[in-house]
């Protein structure tokens, strides 16, 4: 745990993410500048760093900076169970917000149980970040959804039956010549797709396509749109999330079709901060 000082008082980090167009947390919105939006920021080219912590009173922070490789250092040292210090220069300080954008487990130590500060003074003014309701479902829930699987593939894919999977192939009386479209049984996964496809001849804004390692020379992609999330690897499936369809994973076979589309959304991806 570190501290951060901002103005009179101190920060206790207790974790960090970054926020760019090739990486940030789903919650926030379905692409980077939607993300940025949702934080009261303008869309930065080199993104924010996220760093959640209380203050000496107990209350939720989250102060933004603009040293990116600081906070992705933190975090991949965490990641590995390795310590390291988040101790952000003053100058780095782009916003003080009140709130977590996420829920945390974690609070503190000899502070007050995490509390969201008055909206007094300044405050009044600040977007203030509250996580998603995790009784409910919409368009945060749908992407952290996303997001969590792309983050436990392996056990997904494990549990998945492939036997039932909706052929890819060409649609009956349309023939080799046909648009590149997946056909699918629901037909909320038929729009996503079809959404997902379209990008690839219009792209779309930063960050609704993210690109990922997963092993060898495959990418985990993360594509969000309107009302939908398609979570998949290029060398394998797809899970598509709808908003119509409450904690729901739909999968779609990978058949003739499914391959193109990715690795045509992987080529689309910024690069990973």
């Amino acid at each position: 745990m570190a501290d951060v000082e901002d103005g009179e008082d101190s920060l206790y980090v207790l974790t960090a993410m970054v926020v760019t167009p090739g990486r940030f947390p789903g919650v926030l919105g379905d692409d980077y500048p939607a993300a940025c939006a949702a934080l009261g920021l303008l869309p930065a080219a080199d993104g924010y760093g996220l760093v959640l912590g209380q203050d000496g009173a107990g209350a939720r922070w989250t102060v933004v900076v603009d040293d990116v490789p600081l906070v992705a250092v933190a975090i991949a040292a965490w990641d590995c169970g390795m310590e390291y210090d988040l101790s952000p220069r003053e100058e780095t300080v782009v916003a003080a917000l009140p709130g977590w954008p996420v829920e945390l487990a974690v609070q503190a130590p000899g502070v007050p149980a995490p509390h969201d500060p008055e909206p007094e003074g300044d405050l009044a003014g600040l977007p203030r970040l509250v996580p998603p309701d995790a009784g409910g479902w919409g368009g945060p829930q749908r992407r952290l959804g996303a997001d969590e699987i792309a983050l436990r593939w392996a056990q997904w894919r494990e549990e998945t039956d492939t036997s039932e999977f909706t052929s890819s192939g060409p649609q009956e009386g349309q023939g080799e010549a046909a648009p590149a479209e997946i056909t699918h049984a629901h037909p909320g996964v038929r729009r996503a797709l079809g959404a997902a496809h379209g990008y690839l001849e219009s792209p779309p804004p930063p960050g609704r396509v993210r690109s990922a390692f997963a092993s060898g020379e495959a990418r985990t992609l993360r594509v969000d749109g309107p009302g939908w999330s398609l979570v998949a690897r290029t060398d394998d499936i797809a899970f598509v999330l709808l908003d119509e369809e409450p904690a729901q994973v739909l999968p779609v076979g990978r058949g003739e079709r499914l391959p193109a589309l990715l690795e045509g959304l992987a080529a689309l991806a910024p690069p990973e901060s």
